[in-house]
């Protein structure tokens, strides 16, 4: 049976521990809509700014960092955004989705996929156990969801992140093209089998 994401929610909030500094794990709000936004243009943008014309990055931002797009991901039930709290600070966030394709993904393609559409740590907090911290969380509701794949699109450049990947068994499955405005990125299409 597959869960909605309130059911299989049964964590609106956990605490973890990373050395002496207490994490909550929750999943986000409408309230938190704005405050998401800021954090993840900041989070994408301490990154990879230098990889782009300021125009480019303006775009991106506005269609896939805004307000709006975050406070319509977090009313949609095949959608679950999970937020990284340290004293009501956010430090990291996850965004999956269920049942996303991908076209470039060559067969055989799952048939239920959940879709690692973004996952960010504040630069400051990175090596806190953060990220893995919300990669079980992302596994476990992917699970949940009864998805046979977890997919992720990850920088061809980016190899820390894709380290990060391959530790939990994701494998590249396919290159894609990742667009910020007017600028293509090289991507790889990354797959975990669940």
């Amino acid at each position: 049976m597959r869960l909605p994401t309130a059911q299989m929610a049964g964590l609106q909030s956990q605490v973890y521990r990373v050395g002496r500094q207490a994490m909550i794990l929750r999943h986000a709000t409408q309230a938190d809509a704005a405050a998401l936004a800021d954090f993840a243009r900041d989070a994408f943008a301490a990154a990879f700014a230098q990889l782009y014309k300021p125009e480019d990055l303006a775009a991106f931002f506005a269609d896939w960092r805004s307000e709006e797009i975050y406070a319509k991901a977090i009313g949609d039930p095949d959608t679950t955004v999970t937020l990284a709290e340290e004293d009501g600070r956010i430090l990291a966030y996850s965004l999956i989705k269920r049942d996303a394709h991908f076209d470039e993904r060559p067969e055989p393609r799952p048939a239920h996929p959940t879709f690692l559409s973004q996952l960010y740590c504040a630069y400051e907090a990175t090596g806190r156990g953060l990220g893995a911290a919300l990669m079980d969380k992302i596994i476990a509701d992917a699970r949940a969801w009864e998805s046979d794949a977890l997919q992720l699109s990850v920088f061809s450049e980016n190899f820390g992140a894709q380290r990060f990947y391959q530790r939990y068994g994701f494998e590249k499955v396919a290159d894609i093209d990742f667009w910020v405005g007017n600028h293509r990125d090289d991507e790889f299409l990354y797959e975990l089998k669940l």
